[in-house]
């Protein structure tokens, strides 16, 4: 059986990877479950003592972060979990719609046997740590799932855009995966889009991968509406009798 991406990287043990590799998951997980802020800064110093490493490997590990979304290095200040405006967010999500898509479209033209077993490997993978509630863990593997429907599409300019945008929404997906029921929802989706690329229809691919993308911005929406509520909640004043 051919095995997906996935599988080969994430059975790896951490002692196999490279010590900036096995950096960089610790903090995607300290970013991912919220331990790390938007807007804080990642302190060498404190995290070389905790993680008990030498800076260099460190810094590597900040770098990949950058490069993927999670962070940003501002001159002369350090490197920050980065931070985006809600406003940014839905504008994104609106274009990586577009691309995603685009992407589905393409796919119909393209998928194969084992481009659709290595898609179901995906899907069981995630409906298993989806059972498991292992947020950082599926996050990884969902990310991986839909890079793998955007390169099987077989266009590497638009692989090349949607990775810009994907890169910039990594930290509202995770709010919206870790909502009541969000794992679970979201792997019902992605069982709809592999179904519709293998229909031969390219219009209803296109509309289905467009639709997950829309339906998850509408998730953030919801997200976003419930902290706003737990903040009023939580601020409002006690009335005394």
């Amino acid at each position: 059986m051919n095995k997906a991406p996935f599988e080969t990287a994430d059975d790896l043990a951490e002692a196999q990877l490279s010590l900036s590799a096995q950096l960089q998951r610790k903090l995607e997980k300290l970013i991912l479950n919220g331990e790390l802020k938007p807007g804080e800064k990642l302190n060498e110093l404190d995290l070389s003592k905790r993680f008990g490493t030498s800076r260099g490997p460190l810094r590597e590990a900040m770098q990949n972060l950058c490069a993927r979304g999670l962070a940003e290095a501002v001159r002369n200040r350090g490197v920050f979990v980065r931070t985006i405006s809600p406003e940014e967010a839905f504008e994104l999500y609106d274009v990586r719609a577009a691309l995603f898509g685009l992407a589905g479209y393409l796919l119909t033209d393209r998928i194969n046997d084992t481009i659709l077993e290595n898609l179901h490997v995906y899907l069981d993978r995630m409906e298993t740590l989806a059972k498991k509630r292992s947020v950082p863990e599926y996050y990884r593997a969902n990310l991986e799932f839909h890079d793998y429907l955007v390169r099987s599409a077989g266009n590497k300019a638009l692989l090349i855009e949607y990775h810009s945008f994907v890169n910039r929404l990594h930290l509202c997906r995770m709010r919206v995966l870790v909502s009541e029921g969000g794992l679970s929802v979201s792997n019902r989706e992605h069982a709809e889009m592999v179904d519709a690329a293998a229909s031969g229809d390219n219009q209803r691919a296109q509309q289905t991968f467009f639709r997950h993308v829309e339906r998850a911005k509408m998730r953030f929406r919801a997200t976003l509406d419930r902290e706003e509520m737990t903040q009023d909640v939580t601020a409002a004043p006690v009335q005394k009798g």
